[in-house]
């Protein structure tokens, strides 16, 4: 895989896939005592994000899911880091200011499509400043090198 990932948010993350087939809006799609999924139009609604890597095309909507995100880090319901195959600028501000306060990375990286699409629930991502690791039992591990290793935000 040539393609690189592009940090949004750097830091170190590990963690079973918690793969959304669907974009989630945090603001009233996440329960953060719970790190429960709970659109109810959701496709994956009743998935337990809490301690996962959160795998999505996008984030959806409201500014208020920064608010979201930052209270599920604050109750440790978070996903440890979030994946995603489009930039999302209100998921950056969470993680941002969720560092800020609390002293926790939520690292946030764009990965290109092909690589995105080779994620599966439950697969193993290991998420690092210059690599990312997608690894599934008996199927060997793909990684990935950063595009540029200094272009996430560190707060």
């Amino acid at each position: 895989m040539n393609d690189g990932f592009q940090p949004l948010v750097a830091g170190s993350a590990t963690g079973p896939a918690a793969v959304l087939t669907e974009p989630l809006s945090l603001w009233g799609g996440l329960d953060p005592d719970t790190g429960t999924v709970i659109d109810a139009h959701h496709p994956q609604r009743g998935s337990v994000i809490a301690g996962s890597v959160l795998v999505m095309p996008f984030g959806r909507g409201s500014s208020s899911s920064a608010s979201t995100l930052l209270e599920a880090v604050r109750l440790r319901t978070h996903p440890t880091a979030i994946v995603l195959a489009e930039p999302d600028d209100i998921l950056v501000l969470g993680a941002i200011v969720a560092k800020a306060l609390y002293s926790i990375t939520v690292p946030v990286v764009v990965l290109p499509r092909s690589a995105y699409d080779l994620i599966h629930t439950s697969d193993e991502l290991v998420i690092a400043a210059d690599r990312l690791a997608i690894s599934r039992a008996g199927r060997g591990v793909v990684s990935l090198r950063a595009r540029n290793r200094d272009a996430g935000l560190t707060a």
